[in-house]
């Protein structure tokens, strides 16, 4: 199957994603702050004492889900785009493959 039927295909899907991808920055950035929310793993951690070396080791330019330069709400939707992308991407290469054998 060719990437633009299963684009057609699967359009109502698409749009649910690009949906979810615009309000994302509401649920992960004002409302997120606004109730005070900390990702879990980060209380955890800062209950053991473990020290913040993120800044030190960052090995990608969209830390916290931020693109620099951009507002924090509009990075977060930048970044939900690349994640997607690359997800979409994957699933039609392994598609392609799968489809030789």
């Amino acid at each position: 199957m060719r990437a633009r039927q299963l684009l057609e295909r699967h359009r109502r899907a698409l749009l649910l994603t690009l949906a979810l991808l615009v309000i994302s920055p509401l649920f992960g950035v004002y409302l997120a702050e606004l109730v005070g929310f900390h990702e879990p793993l980060d209380i955890a951690a800062e209950e053991l004492g473990l020290e913040e070396i993120t800044e030190e080791i960052n090995w990608t330019p969209f830390l916290d889900y931020t693109v620099p330069g951009l507002p924090d709400w509009l990075g977060y939707v930048v970044s939900g785009l690349i994640g997607v992308g690359v997800v979409l991407a994957l699933g039609l290469l392994l598609l392609k493959l799968l489809e030789r054998k």
